[in-house]
């Protein structure tokens, strides 16, 4: 299963904020659009992610104001994956880089973000098929259903 097949089953919407948003503006964003990280971009140029962990661990513990800078917060170490990669290479990166979110590049441009979620949904689905085929192979029905 490749993070192509993923994006075609949960869909490919990027959501965004500019860097010149607030924390705020970013938890507003999350909580609308229900992700659990957003994209600080500018002119089609990732240049940071924000997520409920960065908010957390940089804000809340650090005791900042709501009405912070994104970018003062904002992780800007960033790994990309590509849609041909596979959600066996997602997850070793995810779990490797203690990371949630992957964003998607193709043609240097961000097709889609990953999580963590997403790939687990996918391999849970993708279980399901096969116990469901392997009892229709197993009870001589047609097991291409």
């Amino acid at each position: 299963m490749t993070v192509r097949d993923i994006l075609k089953g949960k869909g490919s919407i990027v959501y965004s904020i500019p860097p010149s948003a607030t924390v705020l503006d970013a938890l507003q964003a999350m909580a609308d659009h229900n992700i659990g990280a957003i994209l600080v971009m500018q002119a089609g140029k990732v240049l940071g992610i924000f997520s409920e962990r960065d908010h957390a661990r940089r804000v809340v513990l650090q005791n900042k104001s709501e009405s912070t800078k994104i970018t003062e917060v904002m992780t800007e170490d960033i790994y990309f994956v590509s849609p041909q990669n596979t959600a066996e290479e997602c997850m070793a990166q995810m779990t490797d880089k203690h990371i949630r979110h992957l964003p998607v590049v193709e043609d240097d441009k961000v097709v889609g973000v990953i999580s963590i979620g997403d790939l687990v949904k996918a391999q849970i689905s993708h279980q399901q098929d096969l116990i469901r085929n392997l009892e229709n192979y197993i009870m001589g029905r047609d097991y291409n259903r």
